[in-house]
């Protein structure tokens, strides 16, 4: 995906979704895997970062679609 930004949604991401926000290209692709086993590590090592979304201690993840829904729309704004 030439000229593309590719972001991994997973909860051992580096990345904040508030840090992502601050300084996201206009061009982001943001990419899930299933619920359960996340996305594998091919597709994790092809995109350019992770990014995950804090969530209380004690709480394994967000299901998938609370995930996107949430980063779509903080980088929409």
């Amino acid at each position: 995906l030439g000229g593309w930004h590719r972001v991994a949604l997973s909860p051992d991401g580096t990345t904040t979704l508030e840090q992502l926000a601050d300084r996201a290209p206009k061009r982001t692709v943001v990419v899930v895997g299933a619920e359960g086993p996340g996305l594998g590590a091919e597709v994790r090592t092809a995109c350019d970062e992770l990014v995950g979304i804090p969530v209380r201690p004690g709480t394994d993840s967000l299901n998938v679609a609370t995930a996107v829904a949430l980063a779509l729309y903080r980088l929409a704004g």
